[in-house]
């Protein structure tokens, strides 16, 4: 069996000087022409998207991120610039970072104010084949319940206008004003899922389809389920443990749909919501809310439900092992929000922001004592030491 997989990912833009998010993404997309569709304008002229090809294998996942961020380092590079794979830029100013010029663009200005001018949040997003858009409306119930563990692996935004907010992820809490945000709620099949799309758009509350802002949805121009509740996250191998994940759970939602007609949810989401807030407050570093139990519970235990949840499908995938050391090499780590605290720390919150730059870039880096120099430690794509590291 194949499914296949495919990653947005977004950049903020931060002057390398400075350490601050700036609204030049423009400067680093004019030196990408030749690349046409891999790279995006965003919302914010301080955003870059970029996007993977589609894949089986997480390994040609994994140096398709790769090889697409160094050549995003190197246009920013250029400019004097740099890119950051983090929910939120440490160092930002309100009202420094004009919409960029764009009739859809403009209307969100116009109709949703300061919630535009606040949006200066970047994020992952997950695309998994499905067979069909009905599958995908049931499934996605099934699988919503597990979303808030992969928004605690991608934790990376604790900081917001350059204090610590107390949050693993800050950009889930500036993500759920949206109107659309949130769980995406049960639905029967595709007609029902479109006619409540409708219905949002007829109200006058969106304008499109593309403005439904749940942390899943059937993708409105894609045979896809699109994963949208992780915030961007430093290191690429956090991206490819997201997505085995997310994959696994979605072909295990879409078989349990093709054999009993339903995918075994029992309607209940009021929870869930609460669940979200858990992990972007806690990321790995407290108790999340375990799907099954719907108990507080460590975030490791409940990390490693997951994993044996998923188990049977990653092996016939043959993921099992590299998904297992990724995840194993992340609950040892921590979030990348609690390393990012820990540099500021240790130093302060502009060489917290040159780690995240670093780690963007594909640097591994070693922990260091204040004052000292950090260094890079060599990895192999599933995130185990490589056999040069020391």
């Amino acid at each position: 069996m194949t499914v296949r997989i495919g990653v947005e990912e977004e950049f903020h833009v931060i002057d390398v000087e400075s350490g601050e998010l700036v609204p030049r993404a423009d400067a680093i997309l004019s030196r990408l022409t030749r690349h046409t569709g891999a790279y995006t304008r965003e919302l914010a002229q301080s955003a870059v998207e970029s996007n993977s090809g589609v894949h089986t294998s997480l390994q040609d996942l994994w140096a398709d991120l790769s090889t697409s961020r160094r050549r995003l380092d190197r246009a920013a590079a250029s400019q004097g610039l740099a890119v950051a794979a983090v929910g939120t830029a440490p160092l930002t100013r309100l009202g420094t970072v004009p919409t960029t010029v764009d009739e859809r663009y403009l209307h969100m200005t116009d109709e949703y104010r300061r919630l535009v001018g606040e949006q200066l949040i970047c994020g992952a997003q997950v695309h998994v084949d499905v067979p069909d858009r009905d599958t995908a409306v049931r499934a996605m119930c099934a699988v919503g319940p597990w979303l808030p563990v992969l928004l605690a692996l991608s934790a990376s935004s604790p900081y917001w206008l350059g204090t610590d907010t107390g949050y693993a992820s800050w950009r889930t809490m500036v993500w759920q004003r949206w109107p659309t945000s949130g769980p995406a709620g049960c639905f029967a099949d595709a007609a029902a899922y479109d006619r409540a799309i409708q219905e949002l758009i007829s109200s006058g509350v969106i304008s499109d389809p593309g403005m439904i802002y749940h942390d899943i949805r059937p993708s409105s121009h894609l045979p896809t389920l699109e994963l949208r509740v992780c915030d961007a996250c430093p290191r690429v191998e956090t991206v490819v443990l997201i997505a085995a994940l997310f994959r696994a759970l979605v072909v295990d939602a879409c078989a349990a749909v093709r054999e009993t007609g339903d995918a075994g949810c029992d309607g209940r989401h009021e929870w869930l919501r609460t669940a979200t807030w858990r992990a972007a407050r806690s990321g790995l570093e407290g108790d999340l809310v375990d799907p099954e139990t719907r108990l507080a519970a460590p975030a490791p235990a409940v990390v490693r439900s997951l994993l044996r949840k998923v188990r049977p499908t990653l092996e016939e995938f043959g993921d099992w092992e590299a998904t297992l050391s990724l995840a194993e090499d992340a609950l040892a780590r921590g979030s990348a929000a609690a390393v990012l605290r820990a540099k500021v720390a240790e130093e302060d919150l502009l060489a917290g922001v040159d780690a995240v730059l670093a780690e963007t870039r594909g640097e591994k880096l070693r922990p260091a004592r204040a004052g000292r120099r950090v260094r890079p430690i060599p990895t192999g794509w599933d995130g185990r030491p490589a056999a040069s590291a020391s």
